[in-house]
């Protein structure tokens, strides 16, 4: 009978077998970086896309509004003065809405406003009929016409 030994250098730790578990395959640590990567990379790419959906929705710098006033309030309206930045010379669809005091919507509406050639802002007039007694008058968004 021959017997095998290993030989085992000195300052080497010993483990006794099956304590610790097994020893990780050479290459796990480069398939979970890979792993991770590739999750990021989705993440990112997906995240740019909400983005860019919602900047297309809601941002158009080109369609900026800005409340001037909002004056004669009475128990079933409002109006509001705004002014609109559009292209030059185009033209914008601007939602309009009221509240009452408590934040709750009385009165929404649509307002097409255009802008004379040459010019790049619009300046509006728009009275709104309310459910409600109004307490403010404001504009939403602006966006190109369809």
């Amino acid at each position: 009978m021959t017997e095998t030994h290993a030989t085992i250098s000195p300052g080497t730790p010993v483990f006794p077998a099956g304590r610790y578990g097994r020893r990780r395959a050479p290459g796990g640590a480069r398939r979970r970086t890979l792993l991770a990567a590739l999750v990021l990379l989705v993440l990112v790419v997906g995240l740019s896309l909400i983005s860019l959906r919602l900047y297309r929705q809601y941002g158009d710098p080109l369609y900026d509004a800005q409340v001037i006033t909002y004056t004669d309030i009475t128990e079933s309206q409002v109006v509001v003065d705004f002014r609109v930045r559009v292209p030059e010379g185009g033209s914008a669809i601007c939602v309009l809405r009221a509240r009452d005091r408590a934040g709750v919507e009385v009165a929404r509406d649509e307002v097409t406003v255009t802008a004379s050639p040459g010019d790049r802002h619009v300046g509006a007039r728009h009275r709104l009929g309310t459910s409600a007694r109004p307490f403010i008058g404001e504009v939403l968004r602006c966006r190109a016409p369809a």
